[in-house]
């Protein structure tokens, strides 16, 4: 029996053969209904410039990995935790597992579909038809005629397969397998930004906490000011205008103290929602913020932006699946042939099923499709995808062109604010040498409340912005880390 089975198989192998070589001369002389060329837009891609501003150098802070980059043990820690927990990165985990199905699924279009089935029915013909007559007169055996309510068994092996003649199932695979490349980069953009926001809400909170600090302290102040300020009223020295202006400033001082309260709620649970978890208190460390020195940032050269920042190689591979999908499209202009195959046995009785060759069945069919007329489906189809090869284009270049300008706004942003931050740090210590000489003024009746006032709250104003100006210089070094790609290595 596997030797009949051998020998029908080479028969059937013959004849797709033959099958195989006819369709394939007919779609080739089919071939009059030429698909339309493609936008082709390879030479309009932006090219970077080959420096920032004035440096050269080829150093590049954003290929330091993040826990080299960030040395406070409280916010590592916190990065730690919102890698496992964050659920905008565990959303795009799952993009990932999508893409990597759907290659699956292209992968498998390629290959031909086998199955086997098992099949039983009965029939009866009418008496007075051709088929109902032939059988009344045919003799299965000597004397065994074909029985008039006639079985269907059948048991078989089918095989069906597209031949991929234009390519069009390969180009679809390589496809799905760049944009499953292009949510890989993806997640390496959520783990850059999650980075830099945990870090950037990090140094926010810190800069809270110590204008909560310098705020009660102002609170002491004006409480400790409006005591002198009702003595010399009581000893008429004073007005109860100047008890109620320091009042007032109490006030004001004490309704900042809330707002800032509310902000570092706020923030913290900015934090928690990073991290994937109910509000909780914020491990940190705030009395040496003002001392922390932002870290030194070199930027490389702009070429580096292309395989650092993961945002513009999720781009580039979203174009080149673009084109691939032009391809594909141009490929349902042409014919497509398909071949199925099926090996089995067959009889109207089961004991037969066993009698070979006479149970065996085979056919061959190869189908040949060409779109000769009403063609406008294809034809919106591969429009559709042309537009949208050219709208990937013009994202990766959107994409290039913002990637630089974050960076070069950044390097301004540094440099500028390190100015900022020392200005301010010299007007503060003017202004706090300036709150002492006011009160000693005051205390001599040589300065009325309302310089002892002034003074003290630009003082307050000061630090507050000096507080402000290390927390932007903080946040800065951050924006420009992740600017530079940095952050999902």
């Amino acid at each position: 029996m596997n030797l009949l089975f051998t020998n029908t198989l080479k028969k059937m192998n013959k004849s797709i053969l033959y099958q195989v070589g006819f369709l394939t001369w007919i779609s080739l002389s089919l071939w009059s209904c030429k698909a339309p060329q493609a936008t082709l837009m390879e030479d309009s891609k932006m090219k970077l410039p080959t420096i920032y501003n004035k440096e050269s150098d080829t150093l590049n802070s954003g290929l330091a990995p993040w826990k080299q980059f960030f040395t406070d043990p409280h916010l590592t820690a916190l990065i730690e935790e919102g890698l496992k927990n964050n659920q905008e990165l565990l959303i795009t985990l799952q993009e990932i597992e999508v893409a990597k199905n759907d290659v699956l699924r292209q992968k498998g279009k390629l290959a031909p579909k086998v199955g086997a089935g098992l099949g039983t029915g009965l029939e009866k013909v009418g008496r007075y038809t051709s088929q109902g007559a032939g059988d009344a007169g045919t003799e299965m055996e000597k004397g065994v005629k074909v029985p008039e309510n006639i079985g269907d068994f059948s048991g078989a092996i089918s095989a069906s397969w597209e031949i991929d003649m234009w390519g069009k199932l390969h180009h679809a695979k390589e496809a799905a397998v760049k944009r499953y490349l292009g949510t890989v980069e993806g997640k390496n953009k959520v783990l850059s930004v999650l980075i830099a926001e945990i870090a950037t809400s990090y140094y926010e909170l810190l800069a809270l906490d110590n204008q909560l600090d310098l705020t009660l302290q102002y609170i002491e102040l004006q409480k400790k000011a409006l005591e002198i300020v009702v003595i010399q009223k009581q000893a008429a020295r004073g007005t109860e205008l100047g008890v109620k202006k320091f009042e007032g400033e109490l006030l004001k001082a004490q309704s900042i103290e809330f707002r800032i309260r509310q902000e570092i709620t706020e923030t913290e649970n900015r934090i928690n929602v990073l991290l994937g978890r109910y509000p909780q208190p914020i491990v940190r460390e705030k009395d040496t913020f003002m001392d922390l020195v932002p870290t030194t940032i070199k930027t490389g050269i702009p070429s580096q932006l292309l395989s650092n920042r993961p945002d513009i190689k999720q781009a580039e591979l979203e174009l080149e699946a673009a084109q691939l999908d032009v391809k594909v499209a141009q490929a349902e202009f042409y014919p497509s042939l398909e071949i199925s195959a099926a090996v089995g046995l067959n009889a109207f009785k089961p004991s037969y099923l066993i009698k070979v060759p006479e149970s065996v069945m085979y056919s061959v069919v190869g189908e040949l499709v060409a779109p000769l007329i009403n063609k406008s489906a294809i034809k919106a189809e591969f429009n559709t995808a042309n537009a949208r090869q050219i709208q990937a284009l013009y994202e990766y270049d959107k994409t290039l062109l913002s990637a630089y300008l974050d960076v070069a706004n950044q390097m301004a942003n540094i440099e500028n604010m390190q100015h900022a931050f020392e200005y301010k740090k010299k007007e503060t210590q003017t202004l706090s040498e300036a709150v002492g000489i006011a009160n000693e003024l005051f205390k001599s009746s040589r300065a009325d409340y309302l310089e002892v006032l002034m003074t003290q709250r630009e003082a307050m104003d000061a630090k507050i912005e000096l507080i402000e100006a290390k927390s932007k210089q903080l946040i800065g070094v951050v924006d420009i880390y992740k600017s530079l790609g940095g952050g999902w290595k």
